[in-house]
């Protein structure tokens, strides 16, 4: 076992620090390299036998994803709950209260999703980097489902509270033929993409 450790620094006040890293190499390991946290350090396992450019490359990789992972994570509970609750008071008179709203890498033909009947909130990793206004509209759209769980006229009324509600949808439907995704026909403000 060889440790290599790197020193705690922070990109700023929000960044996650970074964990000191510990290499270990095994004969037996021939191509899986995994990583995990044990205590405070960041464990890479790794096959023996890797040129130490190989070894550094799968390293910041792995750390740059943990760290990804870690700040979304805390923007999950610092950030998300408090930005649905300030549009459930602002757009519907404070009426949909989630238990829970979380970002999740498995949505890869929804924005967004609402259990009705756990009121958890799930937004895809897809949203990030985008305008917070189209962020903003699709959690709407998510609360709105735990007033009324259908796309009917009173689903419509909800969301049409958002001033930026249609430009939104359209800036999606815009992202969703970039990617290749199915863009529904109509055009009724439907920001899910079945």
């Amino acid at each position: 076992m060889t440790g290599t450790p790197h020193g705690h620094d922070t990109a700023g006040p929000m960044a996650p620090s970074r964990p000191d890293v510990e290499i270990r190499r095994s004969a037996r390991r021939r191509r899986t390299i995994s990583a995990r946290l044990e205590g405070g350090t960041f464990v890479v396992l790794m096959p023996a036998g890797l040129s130490r450019e190989e070894e550094q490359k799968h390293v910041e990789n792995l750390l740059a994803r943990h760290l990804r992972a870690q700040s979304r994570r805390r923007l999950e509970r610092e950030d998300l709950m408090a930005r649905a609750l300030r549009l459930s008071e602002r757009y519907l008179d404070g009426r949909a209260r989630p238990a829970s709203i979380t970002w999740v890498t498995n949505q890869q033909k929804r924005w967004g999703s609402c259990s009705t009947a756990s009121r958890t909130i799930r937004l895809s990793t897809e949203l990030e980097g985008m305008p917070s206004w189209v962020v903003d509209s699709v959690i709407l759209h998510e609360l709105a489902h735990l007033l009324e769980p259908n796309h009917g006229p009173r689903f419509k009324a909800l969301v049409g509270r958002y001033a930026r509600y249609a430009e939104s949808t359209a800036f999606l439907h815009g992202v969703a033929f970039a990617k290749g995704r199915e863009v529904p026909e109509d055009d009724d403000g439907d920001l899910e993409q079945d």
